[in-house]
């Protein structure tokens, strides 16, 4: 993970690239940040795995190591040993190529905004009772270094504007909007309204480049 192996931060909080033994709390933090949308991913996958609940189902998702979303692309915050916060990032490529011709998940398809070239931040989260001690924005910084590291010089990440904690905290940290698309309702997913694409500068402030859809 480059130069994001340990940070110490706020309240003695430690930040480390994730391991394979992570997989469980990163679907359960995965599972907070998405507000339900994971639950409708996981939910796609599970007559894969039958009888297996959907958070296990979402473990065995961060432990493909050949995934963007595998627990290699994560860093956790770390307090008295246990897990508290999640960072799961990875960088967007320029080019997506042709279509796979597969039919889009019209449910998932808001969430197919991207940001071609930059560092996106797919899932930022802090357990509740561990909010208000920096540790968001100290994942900010560390995703800004990651994505630095890599020769990008945007982030993005996508948010529901009803969640207006997270959205504060994203225009603090010199983020703002370039996309914005309608939440399909779905009894999983908790949030209505629309879902915003945002980006910043990885050096800090500014806007990127115009948006594209990707395949779910």
């Amino acid at each position: 993970m480059g130069a994001v192996e340990r940070h110490l931060g706020a309240s003695g909080t430690t930040f480390r690239a994730a391991v394979g033994g992570d997989c469980r709390r990163i679907a359960e933090l995965v599972r907070i940040a998405s507000e339900g949308v994971t639950d409708y991913v996981w939910s796609t996958l599970a007559p894969e795995y039958p009888g297996m609940a959907l958070i296990e189902v979402g473990a065995i998702r961060y432990s493909d190591e050949e995934s963007v979303f595998s627990y290699k692309n994560c860093v956790v915050a770390e307090h008295d040993g246990e897990v508290i916060g999640l960072l799961l990032s990875f960088p967007v490529e320029v080019e997506s190529g042709a279509s796979s011709g597969e039919p889009v998940d019209l449910v998932l398809e808001p969430y197919s905004m991207e940001v071609p070239g930059s560092f996106y931040i797919c899932s930022l989260a802090v357990l509740p009772e561990s909010r208000g001690l920096g540790i968001g924005r100290k994942m900010l910084d560390i995703a800004r270094e990651r994505a630095r590291e890599r020769g990008l010089d945007t982030l993005s990440l996508l948010v529901f504007e009803q969640n207006q904690g997270a959205c504060r905290l994203y225009e603090r940290e010199g983020f703002a909007l370039v996309d914005r698309a309608q939440v399909v309702p779905h009894e999983l997913i908790h949030y209505t309204g629309d879902v915003l694409l945002m980006a910043a500068e990885a050096r800090r402030n500014g806007m990127a480049e115009q948006p594209r859809r990707r395949e779910p």
